[in-house]
């Protein structure tokens, strides 16, 4: 998610964004609360959408998303990341209260998101509210000067009406679907970890495919793996498996609705992150009825209770993943009752729950700040 590299996309010189409201050009909407979007489908865009057509089932006309941030005036401005909240808040309106989501990143990350984790420290005087997905990002924030109480953890959501465990002819007919043989323990990775967006040849460390490579490889040893992927931008790990002899499907999928037909041919989801926010991945997969494996990162240590529902490593490390995968599935009969574990873990973040702890812990004591002016 390093999309302060490419801020460009976002910005408008702030003497056009003054000139426009001054002339009328731009014309504010009349909503009171403002999410920003991205222009690109992804988790960015498919989380404020999600958000704004929940809480429009329950109150018409306060919020929309917009690509567009200069238009928002006197209003609760939420920025879908915190790099687009560095690339226009410094240009826009005083009379506007701002918030932003902040998902993950760490001066160890590297020298780019050091500078921009600087950049957005002074920024959090402007702030009014930080919205975390996990405790992890939450205490990091906190321990970074933040103040507590700008500081809201609300989890990313996930739609549990689309995400639902598959019958055995489902099962079956997804398998058959992408050419997945039924003797294989077929093993996802819903991403993209390649860097930009063609076919992703260089490989996204924090996004770990060198270390799902490795996991998958290790496993290849002693069990009849193979791997289905979707996401742009994975040449580096198709190449990898393809080196390693380790079978795989990479489907494009479309309609994001057409994901679950993906996770419904699956026995196992694997996250190998160095660094998460969620992922959506993780929600989608518990709530899918997939185990999942994964390094401690995210909203994985929050949701994923080790050996109950779902297995957590300790260390960022492809022998552990790999212990851990064997582990889960020696113990094939405790499956059930894991997944079953997770369907109820999951459930908080549904976005229904997610949306309406955005509209009562954020949105609507802003809107009353607003008001009392």
């Amino acid at each position: 998610m390093q999309q302060y590299l490419r801020t460009w996309r976002y910005k408008i010189p702030s003497w056009i964004v003054r000139a426009g409201n001054k002339l009328g050009i731009v014309s504010a909407p009349k909503a009171p609360i403002g999410f920003v979007i991205e222009r690109a489908d992804w988790a960015i865009r498919r989380v404020g959408e999600s958000i704004r057509n929940e809480i429009e089932k329950e109150k018409k006309d306060l919020i929309i998303t917009t690509t567009r941030p200069e238009k928002l005036v006197n209003k609760v401005v939420h920025f879908g990341s915190q790099y687009m909240w560095l690339a226009w808040g410094s240009h826009m309106s005083q009379n506007n209260k701002y918030v932003t989501s902040f998902f993950h990143g760490k001066p160890e990350d590297g020298p780019e998101t050091e500078r921009h984790i600087e950049e957005f420290l002074k920024s959090v005087k402007r702030l009014k509210k930080i919205i975390v997905s996990a405790s992890i990002i939450e205490q990091r924030l906190i321990n970074w000067g933040v103040p507590r109480e700008k500081v809201t953890r609300i989890p990313i959501g996930v739609d549990t009406k689309l995400f639902v465990p598959p019958s055995q002819l489902q099962r079956e007919s997804s398998r058959k679907k992408f050419g997945l043989s039924a003797k294989n323990i077929v093993i996802g990775s819903f991403q993209k970890d390649g860097v930009g967006w063609g076919d992703g040849m260089e490989p996204k460390r924090i996004k770990g495919p060198d270390i799902f490579v490795e996991t998958v490889r290790q496993l290849k040893k002693d069990l009849p793996v193979s791997v289905l992927l979707t996401g742009p931008a994975r040449g580096y790990v198709k190449h990898e498996l393809e080196r390693n002899g380790i079978p795989w499907v990479h489907t494009y999928v479309e309609n994001y609705s057409d994901l679950i037909s993906c996770y419904h041919a699956l026995d196992l989801y694997l996250i190998t992150s160095r660094e998460e926010g969620g992922p959506m991945g993780l929600m989608e997969s518990m709530a899918a009825g997939v185990p999942v494996v994964s390094t401690p990162v995210g909203m994985g240590t929050d949701l994923i209770k080790d050996g109950f529902s779902g297995g957590l490593v300790e260390t960022i490390d492809a022998a552990e993943l790999a212990n851990k995968i064997r582990s889960l599935l020696e113990n094939s009969e405790n499956l059930p009752n894991i997944k079953e574990e997770a369907l109820k873990i999951v459930e908080s973040c549904s976005w229904s729950n997610v949306a309406k702890a955005h509209l009562q812990e954020v949105y609507l004591p802003l809107m009353k700040e607003i008001g009392d002016r």
